[in-house]
């Protein structure tokens, strides 16, 4: 991990770097890390890092209720890529106990966390416990709960091999249009559901296409309110990004 003035330190410096140069400077600092794959616009991340890092590891949450179209770009980004590519999936017993007490769709009701929990949380939880740092996607545009990220910082939500975690986001200082940018100019695959209007792609039964004038986040969990839109795995550590 690293202490708190050397992520002040590194914040101070990557404000002008590319996303390339973010990641070089992680896997430099911090050897044993991985990459969080979404199945969306983030696949720039890992274009960037296997280039860097032909052996990153690289993981992605198979929460049991994604779109055909991820899983379908997921295995292409692990072919093209010659991935080792770890799909991370909930513990089938607490899925089962959720579903028989509540059905496969409390969360419309009931609110979006305690799904994300047992489908998202507990399995991401189990393998950052073996890392010392991991790397995503978030960028400060995507919502109102993201506006303030650094490209560095202690990970307040998660316990790493041996202690707290350092979380990294390359792609923070970018825009959605500096990232797609990225993706045409590099000749990127892309999840076929960015063609049908979906932007920001989560679970099937949260995910839904926008209209040309709304935010990319209004297309997940569309029944909350825009400032409680975060599954977990960024919660904590917004919350203190914004004190």
């Amino acid at each position: 991990m690293l202490n708190s003035e050397k992520i002040a330190q590194l914040n101070h410096e990557t404000q002008s770097m590319t996303p390339a140069e973010i990641l070089t400077h992680a896997f430099n600092l911090i050897p044993n890390i991985a990459v969080g794959f979404s199945g969306a616009e983030d696949v720039l991340l890992v274009a960037l890092a296997v280039r860097i890092r032909p052996d990153v590891q690289v993981f992605t949450l198979d929460t049991g209720r994604l779109h055909p179209q991820t899983y379908r770009f997921i295995d292409q980004i692990r072919e093209k890529y010659n991935l080792n590519l770890e799909l991370l999936s909930p513990h089938n017993e607490r899925v089962e106990q959720l579903v028989r007490e509540k059905g496969l769709f409390s969360f419309y009701t009931d609110g979006h966390e305690e799904c994300c929990e047992v489908r998202k949380i507990a399995p991401l939880r189990q393998k950052l416990s073996n890392l010392d740092g991991w790397i995503t996607g978030q960028r400060r545009d995507q919502s109102p709960t993201r506006a303030l990220i650094p490209t560095f910082q202690e990970d307040l939500a998660f316990r790493g091999r041996t202690g707290p975690l350092t979380k990294v986001n390359p792609l923070a200082n970018l825009s959605l249009q500096e990232v797609w940018n990225h993706i045409r100019m590099l000749e990127l695959p892309y999840n076929k559901l960015h063609d049908q209007g979906f932007v920001s792609i989560g679970c099937e039964p949260c995910t839904r296409a926008i209209g040309p004038e709304q935010h990319e986040r209004e297309g997940r969990w569309w029944w909350e309110e825009a400032t409680i839109k975060e599954c977990g795995l960024h919660r904590d550590n917004l919350k203190r990004s914004d004190n």
